[in-house]
C-alpha cells in the first residue's frame, strides 16, 4: 500500500466531523480513533482501517454472478462476481435469516473506498472465506452512499462500542437485524497484532452456536442503551440556547485547535471542512470591530489559502483531494468528492466576497471548472467521485495517486523550451519544478510513502510565491505567471494520455443540491451567468429524474445506463433527510441567484414533504430517515454532527428561516426555533459538533435582512443593484425581486410587496431588519453603504 496503509483518524465515520480540534469533547471521543477494534463479549476483533477507492477486476470467464449483478450501484456491482453468496439490503436476506437462523454479515462501503477494495480483494474473492460466510452467514452488502440511513445506525454501534468507525463497515446482526459485534477493515488471515477475517468468521459461528442467548441479550442491552443515548428531543426546554453564548464557545474551541503555520485545525489528516470556515467568516461578520472577528477571519482565509497552494488542490486539473496526510496539506489521499467541490466553491467565493482578493475567486472557478468536466452527466445532474487509485499504466494494478504524481523526468520532457530573459540558463520545466518543489528523489517523505510505491514521483504543491520565484530568476511576475500556467496546461494534456481512475457515475440527490448552490452562490457572487445556468440545468436534472410529481418525493439516487442514458433501480431508492435539505438549499440559492420564482416554488413544496415525512412532532427536529423506510432497523437517528458534510438538521434550520423571509409563513419560523431547542443540548455540550447549527441559531435570533429589489428583471439598474448585493458577503439575508405583478408567486406570499413603489421609474431597493423598512434607495453605491453598516 501507499501512504494510506495506517488508515487516518475518523470523525463519525469517515464522512462526518472531519479536522476538528483535538482536546474538545468531540475531538476526544470514540468517534476520533483510527482504530476499530469493536469487541463483544468473548470475540476478539481486530483494529479497523478505512476509506478510498475501489475498482473490481473483470470477472475470469469461468466466473458466475451473483444475486449482485442486478443492482444499479456501481459498489455492489464491483462484488458481483464475489463467491461470497450476497443479498442486497432487503425483506429476502432478512427472511432467509430467520428461517436457517443464521447471524447477518453487513458489509457496507462506497465504489471508491480504498480499504473497501483492499477487503473485497483479499476476502471476498477468496474461495474458502467465501464459503464460509455462505455456510453460517447471511452476506449481505450495501452502498453507504445508496442506503445513509443503514451506514448511520450500524456506525453509531461500531463508534460506541470500539475506538473509531470508516469503511468498509462489517457488523453482525442478529436475524431481527440488532447489532452484536462490529468492525471496520480486516486483513484475511491474523498478524501480530490484528485478527484475521477468517479467525473472526469461525469465532462468531462458534459464538452463535453455544452462547447465541447471551449474544442476543447483549445486543438488546447496547441497542436500548444506543436507543437512549441517540435521542434529541426539545425535552422541558422552551427556547435555544443564547446564540452569543454559542458562538463564542464554538469559536474558542476552533481558536484552541488552530494551526498558526500552515492553517486548518488537526495536525494530520487535516480535511477542508467548509463549515468550520463559514463559521468563522459568519463569527467575523457579527465581531468586526474586536480581535477575535479579526482572528476568525485571518484563521479561515489563511486556511484557504494554505489549502488551495497544497497538493490537496490539484493544480494540473482543480479541484480538492478529499484530505490531506500531512499537516502541511501536501501529500492528499487522491479520491474528490462532489460534496467537496460543492461546499469549497462557495466558501472561496465568500473569502472574495470578503477579501476581494481574486486568488480566492480563482480558485473557486477551477473548482466548478473541474466538476463541469469530469463530474457532469451531459443531462445536468453531477456524479459522485473520482476514485484515489488508477494504473501507472495500463493494464498495471492500480496504484494511489497513480494519475496525478510526476516524475522530474516527464516534466523535463514536456516542457524544455528555455526561459528568455532570465538571470541564470533555465527551461520552462525547471521553473516550474522550483515553483511546485518537485525534487528528482520525489517530494514524498517515507513515512508517507512507507512500500516506496511512489518513489521518485512528486505532488505539485505552490512552495514560494509567484513574487519569490520571479525574484530568484530576474524575471517579472507576469512573466512567471504566464510560463507556469503553460506549463501546468501542457501537463494536463499529457495527464489525458493515463488511465483514468474509477468515477463513480451514481448520482445523489443531496450531493446534487450541494452542487447547485455551488454553482448558483459563485455564478452570483462572480457575475457569471455561465456558472447560473449550470446551476439551473443541474436543478432541471433533480426535477426531471429524481423528482415524483404524483407523491412530491424525491429520489434518492439515479444511474448512468446504456448510451449515458439515466436508469434507476426498481424499486427507486428514495429520498432521505439530507437529499431534501441539500436541495431545497440549492433552490433557494438558485432563486436569488436567478430570480426564477419556480425555483422557489419547488423549494416550499419540497419542504412541505420533508416536513410530513421527517419532522419528529413529539420531540422537535427531523428524523434522517422515513419511518416506514427504516422500519427494520433499530434506532431512528437524528444526524447531529456537521463534518465534511453538514448535518441535514443544520442545513434546514438554515432553510426554515429563509422560507420564513420569503413567505412570512410563521409556522415555518415555529419549527427552526424548535428544532434548534431539541439540538440545545448538544449544542451546550460541544458547539463546535455544530458550527452550521451554531450558524443558524444567530441567524434566527439576529433575524434576516429581507432585501427588496423592485424593478424589471431585465433592466440594467436592476441588475446593477442584484450585483451589488451578490458581491457583499451577507449570510444571513433573503434578497427577493418585486417585478410590480401583484399576482406574481411572491406577492401572493408576502402582500406588503405590491406596495413597494419605484422611485421615478427606476429600480429601487427596500431593506427590512428588525420590523423596520429603510428608505427607498436607488444607486448601488448607497445600497452598499447600508448593507456594509
Amino acid at each position: 500500500m501507499s501512504h494510506l496503509s495506517s488508515p487516518p483518524p475518523k470523525h463519525k465515520g469517515e464522512h462526518k466531523g472531519h479536522g476538528l480540534p483535538r482536546g474538545s469533547e468531540r475531538g476526544s471521543s470514540s468517534r476520533d480513533k483510527d482504530r476499530s477494534a469493536t469487541v463483544s463479549n468473548s470475540v476478539p476483533m481486530p483494529a479497523g482501517g478505512k476509506a478510498s477507492r475501489t475498482s473490481c477486476p473483470p470477472p475470469t470467464p469461468q466466473k458466475t454472478p451473483n444475486r449482485l449483478i442486478h443492482e444499479k450501484s456501481p459498489y455492489l456491482l464491483q462484488h458481483a462476481y464475489n463467491p461470497v453468496d450476497w443479498y442486497p439490503w432487503g425483506q429476502e436476506a432478512f427472511d432467509k435469516a430467520k428461517k436457517e437462523n443464521k447471524p447477518i454479515f453487513l458489509s457496507v462501503g462506497y465504489s471508491t473506498c480504498h480499504w473497501c477494495h483492499m477487503m473485497e480483494e483479499e476476502s471476498f474473492q477468496n474461495e474458502e472465506i467465501g464459503h464460509l460466510l455462505n455456510e453460517d452467514f447471511v452476506s449481505v452488502k450495501v452502498d453507504r452512499e445508496e442506503r445513509p440511513d443503514v451506514d448511520k445506525v450500524y456506525m453509531t454501534f461500531v463508534q460506541a462500542t470500539s475506538s473509531g468507525g470508516g469503511w468498509p463497515m462489517n457488523v453482525w446482526l442478529t436475524p431481527s437485524l440488532q447489532p452484536f459485534v462490529g468492525g471496520t477493515y480486516f486483513p484475511p488471515e491474523d498478524g501480530l497484532t490484528r485478527v484475521g477475517f477468517r479467525t473472526v468468521l469461525m469465532r462468531i459461528r462458534e459464538q452463535w452456536k453455544q452462547n447465541k442467548n447471551t449474544l442476543l441479550e447483549n445486543s438488546e442491552r447496547v441497542t436500548t442503551a444506543l436507543l437512549a443515548r441517540s435521542e434529541i428531543t426539545v425535552g422541558d426546554r422552551q427556547l435555544p440556547p443564547s446564540a452569543s453564548t454559542m458562538n463564542s464557545r464554538c469559536f474558542q474551541q476552533l481558536d484552541e485547535g488552530y494551526d498558526e503555520e500552515y492553517g486548518g485545525f488537526a495536525e494530520a489528516p487535516k480535511f477542508p471542512t467548509p463549515v468550520i470556515l463559514s463559521f468563522l467568516f459568519s463569527y467575523w461578520l457579527s465581531h468586526r470591530v474586536t480581535q477575535d472577528g479579526s482572528r476568525a477571519q485571518q484563521m479561515a482565509l489563511h486556511t484557504l489559502k494554505m489549502m488551495a497552494n497544497g497538493g490537496i488542490r490539484d493544480h494540473v486539473g482543480q479541484g480538492f483531494h478529499r484530505y490531506s496526510t500531512d499537516r502541511q496539506w501536501h501529500i492528499p489521499h487522491f479520491e474528490k468528492m462532489l460534496y467537496d467541490q460543492a461546499q469549497l466553491s462557495v466558501v472561496y467565493s465568500q473569502a472574495f466576497q470578503i477579501s476581494g482578493d481574486e486568488f480566492y475567486s480563482d480558485v473557486a472557478k477551477g473548482i466548478l471548472q473541474y466538476v463541469s468536466r469530469s463530474l457532469s452527466h451531459r443531462s445536468g445532474g453531477f456524479y459522485s467521485a473520482e476514485d484515489a487509485d488508477s494504473p501507472p499504466e495500463r493494464g498495471m494494478k492500480p496504484k494511489e495517486g497513480a494519475f496525478y504524481v510526476w516524475t522530474v523526468k516527464e516534466v523535463q520532457q514536456l516542457l524544455p523550451e528555455t526561459v528568455g530573459g532570465a538571470s541564470e540558463p533555465l527551461t520552462s520545466g525547471q521553473l516550474l519544478m522550483k515553483h511546485y518543489g518537485l525534487s528528482e528523489a520525489g517530494n514524498m517523505s517515507s513515512t508517507q510513502d512507507p512500500k516506496g510505491e511512489l518513489h521518485g514521483q512528486n505532488v505539485l504543491t505552490v512552495r514560494y510565491s509567484l513574487e519569490l520565484t520571479a525574484a530568484r530568476f530576474g524575471l517579472e511576475v507576469e512573466a512567471v505567471s504566464t510560463l507556469l500556467n503553460a506549463g501546468l496546461e501542457k501537463l494536463f494534456q499529457a495527464r489525458k494520455h493515463r488511465p483514468k481512475a474509477h468515477l463513480d457515475t451514481k448520482m445523489l440527490a443531496a450531493w446534487n443540491g450541494l452542487m447547485v448552490s455551488g454553482f448558483a452562490v459563485t455564478g452570483a457572487v462572480l457575475g457569471m451567468d455561465k456558472l447560473v445556468t449550470q446551476a439551473t440545468n443541474g436543478a432541471k436534472f433533480l426535477k426531471r429524474h429524481m423528482f415524483d410529481v404524483a407523491s412530491g418525493r424525491l429520489k434518492r439516487t439515479c444511474y448512468v445506463g446504456t448510451g449515458g442514458t439515466v436508469e434507476h433501480s426498481n424499486p427507486p431508492c428514495w429520498g432521505f433527510l439530507e437529499d431534501y435539505a441539500f436541495v431545497v438549499r440549492g433552490l433557494l440559492d438558485l432563486y436569488e441567484a436567478s430570480q426564477e420564482s419556480s425555483w422557489l416554488e419547488w423549494a416550499l413544496r419540497l419542504q412541505d414533504t420533508q416536513d410530513r415525512l421527517f419532522w419528529d412532532s413529539r420531540g422537535g427536529g427531523y428524523f434522517c430517515s422515513e419511518a416506514e423506510l427504516g422500519a427494520d432497523l433499530p434506532l431512528r437517528l437524528k444526524d447531529d454532527q456537521d463534518g465534511a458534510e453538514p448535518s441535514a438538521n443544520s442545513v434546514s434550520a438554515h432553510n426554515l428561516l429563509r422560507l420564513h423571509g420569503f413567505t412570512g409563513h410563521k409556522d415555518w419560523m415555529d419549527k427552526c426555533v424548535c428544532l434548534l431547542t431539541a439540538f440545545s443540548e448538544r449544542m451546550r455540550r460541544v458547539p463546535v459538533a455544530l458550527p452550521e447549527m451554531v450558524r443558524a441559531l444567530s441567524a434566527q435570533q439576529q433575524a434576516l435582512k429581507q432585501i427588496v429589489v423592485c424593478g424589471d428583471p431585465q433592466a440594467k439598474d436592476t441588475k446593477a443593484l442584484i450585483q451589488c448585493v451578490h458581491s457583499i458577503y451577507l449570510p444571513n439575508k433573503v434578497l427577493i425581486l418585486a417585478d410590480g405583478d401583484p399576482s406574481s408567486f411572491l406577492s401572493r406570499q408576502l402582500p406588503f410587496l405590491s406596495t413597494l413603489r419605484r422611485v421615478e421609474d427606476r429600480a429601487t431597493v427596500y431593506v427590512f431588519e428588525n420590523q423596520a423598512c429603510s428608505m427607498p434607495i436607488t444607486e448601488p453605491c448607497e445600497l452598499r453603504k447600508l448593507l456594509h453598516q
